[in-house]
Formats: structure tokens, C-alpha cells, sequence
């Protein structure tokens, strides 16, 4: 009996490459632009940056799609794996992704990062951190053979604790770092980037799963959406780096220094949760997911919000974006792993 090898999609798995690319392309736009790419940073409605918007909007609403919250009367069959997954992500990775960048900017990079940028840094990271993954997860979470309905679950329940739990988190977390904060602009990001795309995206799944049915859904739709969101998500980095091209040729180094403690939130994380997964006796397949959704990152939340409190240009705009281009090779570092030691 042969058994399928499980592969990851071209453009996830060249994700990294891809945002590679970006960086250098919006770089080498932002050069040759010059100021006459500043209009697209005004161009906005009470902070929220409308080119910027349209893009992540485009991101969120196919994710949302697939968010079924009649799946979470499943709650009580397995809770053990949810709650494990809830306590990781809302009671403990926003303050350790909050811990090492205050070590790592405001400390160890003290001499190669001013405080009023590095204030900006420590934002940025924490945005990252309060957003745990929505989308992605599904995919690791196919890649260990773990279990897509409690998979599901797990990101429905998420979706919904992001509605009340991240405004207060974030707020909190950039308070004590003395980053002031515009909580209308934070309210109306998470309204725009997380309510209505949610809300919509249960709309339709409902609507079009009863006309079309579930296999149509899954095989053709949101296959046809795919590409959207690869392409908002192209723009975006690239508009981005069209913004944050001069501090990049200023400071070489300055994403590297970014990614230092991002992969190390990221595997504390994952190790995190699989040990204690282990220690509950959690199953593969609920363990699994529960190490994946921790460790990765809802990063086109973090981009969007970070955007709309800090601007294009922000320091905290380039580390979520930094964000994206790690995550990939530590996530499919993290995917060999628990297959290597599946039980």
C-alpha cells in the first residue's frame, strides 16, 4: 500500500522568494518614484490608508470563507486541545513576543536602533504577536496530517476571541512600552480588517453552501479566489517596501536584526504547545494544529493595523512585513519536526 507524499502549494511554498522579490521590486520602485509615490500614503479615512485597506481586505475576506462556526458545537467532544490552544495564544504569546522585543530593541540593538525607533519595533512585534493565524494554520495543519474539522474549530473559536480580545491586549501591551495610542484608529482597523470581512465571509459561506454545495465551494471557489489574494498580497509588500526602500539601503542589516527575535518567539511557541499538547496526551492530530496556530501569525492583520497606527513608512510596518518573510522556513522547519515525531 502506497501513501500520498503531502505537499505544500507552489506559491506557499515559495513564499519567502516571493517576498524576496518584493522587497528588492518596491525598493526599486520607491528610488524611482521619488516623492511622487507620497500621495498614496495621504490618501486616507480616519488613519486607515485606503489603497492599503482594499489590499488586505482582499487577503482577509477568502480566509474568512472558510471559517464555518457551526463547526465549534464541537467544542465540547475534544476541549482539551482548545483550550490549550486559547491559553497559548491570548495568555501567553503576546507577552513573550512583547518580552523579547523589548530585550532585543530596546536592549541589544541599543546601538544600532535610536528609542523612538525601536518603541516603533517593539510595536510592530506586538501587533504580530496578538494576531495568532487564521489562514496558513490550515495548511501545516494538512502537512502533519492533523485534524481539519477540530482544525477548523480552533480557527473559528480564534476568529472570534480576535473580535473581543485584541483591541484590549494590544492596547494594553503598547501602553506599558509608552507608545500612545489612537484607540479609534485600533477599533476601526479591527472593525474594517476582522468584523465585516468575518461577517461577510459567513454570509456568503452560508449562502453559497446551500446553493452550490459544499464541494463546489471548497473546489472551485475558493479556488478561483486563490489568486486574489496572492496578488493583494504582492502589492501590499511591494507598496510597502516602495515606502521603507530608504531606511532598508540606510540600515543592510536592519531585517536580519528583525527576524533575530521573531524566530525565536516562534519556536518557543511551537515547543510550547507541543510539549504541554504531549503532556495533556493530547492526540497528533489535535496537538499538531494546536503547536502550528500558536507559533504562526495572522500577519495580514498585523500589516493592516500596523499601517493604520503607524503609517507606511513605519518602523512597525517593516517588522509584520519581516514577519512574512520568516515565517514560511520556520514553519515548514517546524512541519518536519512533528512529522519526524508523530506518535
Amino acid at each position: 500500500m502506497t501513501t500520498t507524499k503531502k505537499k505544500i502549494g507552489f506559491f506557499e511554498k515559495y513564499l519567502t522568494l516571493w517576498v524576496a522579490l518584493c522587497i528588492a521590486g518596491g525598493i526599486a520602485i520607491g528610488q524611482m518614484a521619488g516623492d511622487n509615490i507620497r500621495f498614496l500614503s495621504d490618501w486616507e479615512i480616519y488613519g486607515v490608508n485606503i489603497p492599503v485597506a482594499i489590499l488586505i481586505w482582499l487577503m482577509i475576506y477568502p480566509m474568512m470563507l472558510q471559517v464555518d462556526f457551526s463547526s465549534i458545537r464541537q467544542i465540547g467532544k475534544k476541549p482539551t486541545g482548545l483550550i490549550l490552544t486559547v491559553v497559548i495564544n491570548w495568555l501567553i504569546k503576546p507577552f513573550t513576543m512583547a518580552f523579547f522585543a523589548w530585550v532585543f530593541f530596546s536592549k541589544l540593538y541599543g546601538a544600532f536602533i535610536n528609542p523612538d525607533e525601536a518603541g516603533e519595533y517593539i510595536a510592530g512585534a506586538i501587533l504580530l504577536g496578538a494576531a495568532p493565524c487564521t489562514a496558513m494554520v490550515f495548511v501545516w495543519s494538512y502537512l502533519t496530517d492533523g485534524d481539519p474539522n477540530y482544525t477548523l474549530v480552533q480557527v473559528s473559536i480564534n476568529d472570534l476571541i480576535i473580535l473581543i480580545a485584541f483591541v484590549p491586549i494590544v492596547g494594553f501591551l503598547l501602553g506599558i512600552t509608552n507608545i500612545t495610542i489612537p484607540y479609534n484608529t485600533l477599533i476601526a482597523s479591527v472593525v474594517i480588517f476582522v468584523v465585516i470581512p468575518l461577517i461577510a465571509g459567513y454570509i456568503t459561506h452560508k449562502i453559497l453552501i446551500k446553493a452550490k454545495g459544499e464541494v463546489w465551494f471548497k473546489e472551485v471557489l475558493l479556488h478561483r479566489l486563490k489568486p486574489v489574494s496572492i496578488f493583494a498580497l504582492l502589492v501590499t509588500l511591494i507598496l510597502l517596501f516602495a515606502f521603507q526602500g530608504q531606511n532598508i539601503l540606510n540600515n543592510p542589516l536592519i531585517i536580519v536584526l528583525i527576524a533575530v527575535p521573531l524566530v525565536i518567539q516562534t519556536y518557543l511557541i511551537f515547543f510550547l504547545t507541543w510539549f504541554a499538547g504531549r503532556k495533556l496526551k493530547l492526540p497528533h492530530p489535535v496537538c499538531s494544529p494546536a503547536a502550528m496556530i500558536g507559533a504562526s501569525n495572522f500577519f495580514e492583520l498585523a500589516v493592516a493595523v500596523a499601517i493604520a497606527l503607524f503609517g507606511l513608512q513605519s518602523p512597525a510596518a517593516l517588522v509584520t512585513v519581516v514577519g512574512v518573510l520568516v515565517e514560511v522556513p520556520v514553519m515548514l522547519s517546524l512541519v518536519w519536526y512533528a512529522n519526524r515525531k508523530k506518535y
